[in-house]
């Protein structure tokens, strides 16, 4: 049996990364998959396509993390479609423009927490009003080790991305008792991806001082996100998972 059969999983920033292959693998383990990202990522929904046509089952709705009145209507139509919600994978990834502290204003401080928080916080009210009342429901969040380890230059990336991992924490502690787990997966480099992306030359390099022996690939912090998401993972919650080959250890 698959490790998801069944299950109702929505993945927001779906269309692309690490969310775009999340999608993939939670589809070939059986779960029904809603792909939610901004209109001009799902123009094509080719991910949804391509799911399909491998036998999997999925829809796309575009919809802003960040609008409370966009997220409650994505979870009308999920509930209308499907009856359920079993998963929330918050993947919503601001870009963070490098930039030290003496050369930010606040204004940009500010929105990049907002941008960031914002989304966590109305997707997850969205959706915990259906979890409650079935018991159950897994929440991933995808963080950056960031949040914990900083890198020069990305002052407001990572306290952001530190935001995210506290407020996880709380959502893990006040919702345990309906059944609901809260869990961060939180990446270091990886290969080709977004405000973690590197060049060649500095992924080699990167590599060659982690234990792994090379940067992440997309792939594998989709596996992360697919086992929390799975029956291996249902007494855990409140937990930060760092993806970076050993590179940070917890």
């Amino acid at each position: 049996m698959l490790s998801l059969a069944g299950k109702v999983v929505i993945v927001t920033g779906g269309a692309r990364g690490v969310g775009r292959l999340t999608c993939i693998q939670l589809a070939n383990q059986g779960a029904k998959v809603v792909v939610t990202d901004l209109g001009h990522e799902l123009t094509d929904e080719s991910i949804t396509s391509e799911i399909i046509t491998a036998g999997g089952e999925a829809v796309a709705i575009p919809a802003d993390a960040r609008s409370p009145e966009q997220m409650e209507q994505l979870v009308e139509a999920v509930i209308q479609e499907f009856g359920r919600i079993d998963v929330l994978i918050c993947n919503t990834n601001n870009r963070a423009a490098a930039a030290s502290f003496t050369e930010l204003t606040w204004e940009s401080f500010e929105r990049q927490l907002t941008d960031e928080l914002r989304a966590v916080f109305e997707t997850t009210k969205a959706v915990i009003p259906a979890m409650m009342a079935q018991q159950s429901g897994r929440i991933i969040y995808l963080s950056s080790t960031e949040g914990k380890d900083p890198t020069p230059q990305y002052i407001a990336f990572g306290t952001a991305k530190g935001g995210l991992n506290t407020f996880a924490r709380y959502i893990a502690q006040e919702f345990g008792p309906y059944g609901i787990s809260a869990n961060v997966v939180a990446p270091g480099y990886i290969r080709n991806e977004g405000p973690y992306m590197i060049s060649e030359e500095e992924s080699r390099v990167v590599g060659s001082f982690t234990p792994l022996g090379r940067i992440a690939e997309p792939e594998d912090v989709a596996g992360v996100i697919s086992f929390l998401a799975g029956d291996g993972a249902r007494f855990l919650t409140g937990t930060y998972t760092p993806v970076t080959g050993g590179l940070v250890m917890e």
